[in-house]
């Protein structure tokens, strides 16, 4: 089968690319890359604000791609990575985009687009009222979350989470969550 990972980002030519990693998700990675799109932040002299705010939902998406990866189809081209997953961070005009890639199973499909779905119809103060209540009611469930990244993630941007599925097999797709971090929000 013709999989390309890479051809959904044709569509986000818009922007810098500050960091791209494509790869297995370890803890020496997560490190690696926050410390990278930290330095160029302060390279370019990006506000603190926006600065700390891109470094907390990169801290989330890093998060998301550790715990949350299914392994790979066994047909893929990465056999190597454990936790395979893709990575972009650009500078658009109003701020900056982190992309995140990884493979979901397709049994694994519906709850995850049911739970966006539902971020994304849910106005700010939903938002932050549902971040309490999966606080304060939720267990830590089997892969380390209690399913706060997502919403954490809606609460800090206060933007929309853009995301796609594209099929890789009948058992697995692509997962692609797009989230814009600027100032206004």
């Amino acid at each position: 089968m013709s999989f390309n990972i890479e051809n959904y980002f044709t569509d986000l030519s818009a922007g810098t690319t500050i960091l791209y990693y494509k790869g297995n998700v370890d803890s020496d990675v997560i490190n690696h890359v926050l410390d990278t799109v930290e330095d160029k932040l302060v390279e370019v002299n990006e506000q603190s604000k926006l600065r700390k705010k891109v470094y907390n939902v990169l801290v989330e998406s890093l998060q998301n791609l550790y715990h949350h990866v299914d392994k790979v189809p066994d047909d893929f081209e990465d056999q190597t990575s454990e936790r395979f997953g893709l990575l972009v961070v650009k500078k658009v005009n109003d701020g900056y985009r982190i992309v995140t890639g990884n493979f979901v199973h397709a049994e694994n499909i519906e709850k995850l687009e049911e739970k966006i779905k539902r971020i994304n119809r849910s106005s700010h103060e939903e938002i932050k009222e549902l971040y309490k209540f999966i606080l304060n009611h939720q267990r830590i469930s089997a892969k380390g979350g209690g399913g706060l990244g997502l919403v954490d993630i809606a609460r800090k941007t206060g933007n929309k989470l853009e995301y796609a599925f594209k099929a890789y097999n009948s058992y697995y797709s692509f997962f692609y969550l797009d989230i814009l971090v600027n100032e206004e929000n």
